[in-house]
């Protein structure tokens, strides 16, 4: 059932990056960028709690875990398509976004790693509380499929 919400996710968010565009053809895209962006946040802070406790920077905690764990699956879960109109890119908007225009032309690509980034998630949520190497066993994969993204379609800084 899980696997069949992720791919159904996965599809969703590539069918509206799709239809997003004429949504925000009236000058919304900051508001998308803006979205977008505090989604971002949420998924480093979750991460990075998760992070902290797997490389034994803090305690480990099985309900913080539980929840941070299973934050960041809700978060990949969801649909952000509107969040990601065409034309809200680097180069039409270099001081707002360093998401790279190539992220619009690559949508097979895009919805692979959007599923790789659900699945790690939602398999991890499901393994965070059971102890600190359940947690490190499952959290490389959520950093690889983060990385599937950032590094080959973000501006570096």
């Amino acid at each position: 059932m899980q696997k069949i919400k992720t791919t159904l996710t996965a599809f969703g968010l590539s069918a509206a990056l799709l239809a997003a565009a004429p949504v925000f053809a009236d000058g919304h895209l900051e508001k998308a960028i803006e979205a977008r962006q505090a989604a971002m946040k949420l998924y480093s802070f979750n991460l990075g709690q998760l992070g902290a406790m797997a490389k034994g920077n803090v305690a480990y905690d099985a309900a913080v875990a539980s929840a941070a764990a299973g934050n960041l699956a809700a978060l990949a879960a969801m649909d952000q398509g509107a969040m990601w109109p065409k034309g809200s890119d680097a180069t039409a908007m270099p001081d707002k976004t360093r998401a790279m225009a190539e992220i619009w032309s690559t949508y097979p690509e895009i919805t692979g790693k959007s599923k790789a980034l659900a699945d790690a998630s939602a398999a991890m949520a499901k393994v965070a509380g059971d102890g600190l190497p359940a947690l490190q066993g499952a959290i490389g994969d959520v950093g690889q499929s983060c990385g599937g993204c950032h590094k080959p379609f973000r501006v570096p800084k």
